[in-house]
């Protein structure tokens, strides 16, 4: 719009806000970049069309010395443009380098999580610290090691013969954490700087039983990888193992344990309650027929983030509430009806509806 800012295009579907300047000769493609990257480009438009929405005749009118920017572009880029690439872990260019990222502490806990990035390589030197089910929980469990443990061992193997104290200290100031260390930005700050780094879209969850204190349980969670068998997973081994600890604590009177048994036996309720689904910590997705909706937790990943976390920001039981709601969305159904989210149905109304599509 009034920018006119420029991309590398790669492909991808576009509406009438943007347009595609394609030369006929590729071997002119980056002395044509060059030239539309500059400011100079922008001034020409600006001359030619001052609307706010420039039309895309107006793009290729402007008056272009090809000899001039074939210079330029030499000069700039001596090997050709380079292949499209991106350090920032949101881009899906992004290809899962943990030491090139620019937030690399983010990108190794989501390595760590088991997510892959759609230009990831398929495995590398730090498949086996990769975790299996995405989930990683922060005290020791189930013969797995704390959370900060692993990701300092997959920091190590990224850095190398680089890595020491002084590297990580600063990550952990690009991060805000020098002076409280690394447990502690997994305990209190990952997850808010997640959701705000991935626009409030967060792929991992952090999952927690509300002990601000940090005693309590907490758990990193892939969603990607939360399908029904995990949720079980989480819900009765990883959490189980940890109620059935701190039952033992409390007979050996060790102080804050019944605090801690009760709010993990009521992180576990709410899991549960998800589980089973019944409103309102049921899915609903608004594009789908009544017998498609999901009965408990099974949820369908392309429905995404902002639809199957609802009944986990319902239960109030992830670390920090990102800037998710369920409000009516813009325009209208194909029916013409409203597009409502803020819908919840009873596994009665779901079960019903599927005997009768049969």
């Amino acid at each position: 719009m009034s920018d006119l800012p420029v991309a590398l295009y790669t492909g991808e579907l576009f509406d009438n806000n943007c347009a595609v300047i394609i030369p006929k000769d590729t071997i002119h493609l980056s002395a044509i970049w060059c030239f539309c990257k500059s400011q100079i480009f922008k001034k020409v438009v600006r001359q030619i069309d001052q609307s706010l929405k420039v039309t895309n005749a107006t793009l290729v009118q402007v008056p272009f010395d090809l000899e001039h920017w074939q210079a330029v572009a030499e000069q700039e880029y001596p090997n050709g443009l380079p292949e499209p690439h991106s350090d920032d872990p949101t881009q899906w260019l992004f290809n899962g380098s943990i030491t090139s990222s620019e937030n690399s502490l983010h990108g190794a806990l989501g390595r760590l999580l088991g997510y892959k990035w759609p230009e990831q390589p398929s495995g590398d030197e730090f498949e086996d610290y990769i975790d299996a089910d995405g989930i990683v929980c922060l005290s020791a469990l189930l013969g797995e090691r704390p959370a900060v443990d692993r990701l300092r061992d997959l920091l190590k193997a990224a850095y190398g013969n680089s890595w020491s104290l002084s590297q990580e200290e600063t990550l952990l100031d690009q991060a805000g954490y020098r002076d409280k260390g690394l447990e502690a930005w997994l305990r209190d700050g990952f997850f808010e700087q997640h959701c705000k780094l991935f626009h409030h879209r967060p792929f991992i969850w952090h999952i927690w039983d509300g002990m601000r204190d940090g005693s309590g349980f907490s758990a990193l969670v892939n969603y990607h990888k939360l399908d029904r068998a995990n949720m079980e997973k989480l819900t009765y081994a990883h959490l189980g193992e940890w109620i059935r600890r701190q039952s033992e604590a409390i007979n050996n009177n060790e102080p804050g344990a019944e605090k801690r048994l009760v709010a993990a036996e009521n992180l576990q309720k709410k899991l549960a309650l998800i589980l089973e689904g019944e409103p309102p910590h049921d899915i609903f997705i608004r594009w789908k027929q009544l017998q498609e909706q999901p009965i408990g937790w099974e949820p369908d990943l392309n429905d995404g983030v902002r639809l199957n976390i609802r009944p986990f920001m319902t239960a109030d039981i992830l670390r920090w509430r990102p800037n998710i709601n369920w409000n009516k969305d813009r325009g209208k159904n194909p029916d013409g009806s409203e597009r409502f989210n803020d819908v919840h149905l009873t596994i009665k109304e779901k079960i019903e509806a599927r005997e009768r599509a049969k």
